[in-house]
């Protein structure tokens, strides 16, 4: 029996006809020629989901694509296997993977390189440039992996920009900006991320494609996607992860991800069961809110953020009902530090000679002073103590000793978001406003410090932090402060009635509880004794 000779033209023929079927259907190419590395069974074929085809053809059809992702997909697999695709059938075509870290992004390029080394030899075409961060082919195309940073993207041509963990990348907007004037001549990008809280780049674009806002087209992979996961699985994840951690991981929940420093549940709950519209909207600037108007037999306390003055933040204020731990009015705008005080003045006078509250940070000194200068008789002096004791909160009578408004220090900072988490936590503190809950959405921890995410304010946020500390100190030592402020009243009186005249050192014998500071500005306290 005569060997069956093969026909050269036969296998070319063959050849084209498959290279031209993985050139029109980038599924087909990977189910048959891809593979990928599974941490326990090695080298395996790419054998796709349905789902992963059919976002694969979304990857194909749009130049665009937001994915908002569970975690264990395989959609930075499937997103390499469209670059290894990309470059194998389109000369000259430019895949640059970006990620939080050179590392991150190198993982995506090994799959690349993985998917590459174990292609048929017929399909293979020669390297040209092969390391560790690239993978450049003799047509042309190449994959290059960079950590995320403005200049990333600036200065090369890009066919394909894939972010891997957008949500997670600082500075992604300077990435994407410097990226657009290329990707502008008909590049895609690719944004892939599980969820990492409100209100950054990721966030904003997912929210923007949702409503059409944008060039993006929207994908959101929860977890039940997945053929192969069930309600046990998912279980399991709140088990070893967390409820909290297993929300953003496994549902692509914003508001449950992030490391948002307040519950954000508990937001939820204020959001749906709390907030509503103020009774009055008045100011020049149309920005100060009120709730609750003044009520004679209550007493209130003004505490207020002064602005930096350099346009990138705001004055805000918010007035609290002391006893009831109730926000009754807030105000967030851009005024002159002059005018802020002057504004100050003006509204803690309507509510009853209110405490009034200014940080003394920098240029807060501009609106103390403007304060000072209106005489107004009721404002916060900050100890010199670290520590807040009986002595110290009584020491505020002797204003020799002390500094006009709130010092909001290192060592008192982590206090003040202390103590408004555990307000908010336990609910116990009245909130209105949706401004100031937006706020608290974007106030994350970050290298461990409370503070605004990049991009969005906290003005409103600690200026209600400082107001519960305030509130909170006050009414803890007033107990104790009590007996020995009544004393001191009392001896006063008794000495008042004896030489029947007022006493000059900042005691009247009409009202004692006025108190002088000794420089004719004069503090009512009587709202400690009630």
């Amino acid at each position: 029996m005569s060997e069956q000779k093969i026909d050269p033209k036969k296998v070319r023929g063959a050849i084209l006809q498959e290279y031209a079927r993985c050139k029109k259907d980038p599924a087909y190419f990977m189910r048959k020629y891809c593979s990928i590395q599974h941490p326990q069974r090695g080298r395996i074929p790419f054998e796709l989901y349905p789902f992963q085809e059919k976002v694969l053809n979304i990857f194909r059809d749009n130049n665009n694509i937001i994915t908002l992702k569970s975690r264990q997909l395989g959609i930075s697999t499937l997103a390499a296997g469209y670059a290894m695709w990309l470059m194998l059938f389109h000369d000259n075509k430019n895949v640059l993977a970006l990620a939080t870290t050179q590392l991150t992004a190198r993982n995506l390029v090994n799959k690349v390189q993985f998917m590459y080394e174990h292609l048929p030899s017929w399909l293979r075409l020669k390297a040209v440039e092969k390391n560790r961060l690239s993978l450049r082919l003799s047509n042309g195309s190449k994959v290059t992996a960079k950590s995320s940073n403005s200049d990333a993207a600036r200065s090369e041509a890009v066919s394909l920009l894939l972010i891997d963990e957008a949500g997670f990348i600082d500075n992604i907007e300077e990435t994407y900006v410097a990226a657009q004037q290329t990707l502008a001549t008909g590049g895609q990008c690719m944004a892939l991320s599980t969820p990492n809280g409100i209100g950054n780049w990721f966030h904003q674009t997912w929210q923007k494609a949702e409503l059409g806002e944008n060039s993006f087209t929207p994908v959101k992979l929860p977890w039940s996607v997945h053929p192969e996961r069930t309600e046990a699985w998912r279980k399991l994840q709140d088990r070893d992860l967390g409820p909290k951690m297993a929300a953003q991981e496994c549902d692509c929940d914003f508001l449950s991800s992030g490391d948002t420093v307040l519950d954000p549940e508990v937001l939820t709950w204020y959001e749906t069961s709390s907030t509503v519209q103020p009774i009055e909207v008045r100011g020049i600037d149309r920005n100060l809110w009120i709730w609750k108007h003044r009520d004679p037999m209550k007493s209130y306390m003004v505490v207020a953020d002064v602005a930096r003055g350099d346009g990138q933040d705001f004055s805000t204020y918010h007035i609290f009902d002391v006893e009831g731990a109730e926000q009754v009015a807030e105000y967030k705008g851009k005024l002159s530090p002059k005018e802020f005080g002057n504004v100050l003045v003006g509204i803690a006078s309507e509510y009853n000679d209110a405490l009034l509250v200014v940080e003394n940070a920098n240029i807060g000194w501009a609106t103390i002073e403007q304060i000072m200068e209106r005489e107004y008789r009721n404002l916060y002096y900050s100890s010199s103590s670290d520590q807040e004791t009986v002595q110290s909160y009584m020491a505020k009578y002797e204003r020799d000793k002390l500094t006009p408004g709130f010092t909001n220090s290192a060592k008192v900072r982590p206090l003040l978001v202390a103590k408004m988490m555990e307000y908010v936590h336990e609910k116990s503190v009245k909130i209105y406003s949706e401004r100031l809950l937006k706020e608290m959405r974007v106030f994350i921890w970050k290298n461990g410090k409370p503070q605004a995410q990049v991009g969005y304010n906290d003005d409103l946020v600690m200026a209600f932090a400082i107001g519960l500390y305030v509130r909170d100190t006050a009414l803890q030592m007033r107990q104790q402060g009590m007996d020995l402020t009544r004393a001191q009243l009392s001896s006063i009186t008794n000495l008042n009635k004896k030489n029947n005249s007022v006493i000059q050192v900042g005691f009247q014998q009409s009202n004692p509880y006025l108190i002088d500071n000794g420089s004719g500005h004069v503090e009512d306290i009587s709202w400690l004794l009630k």
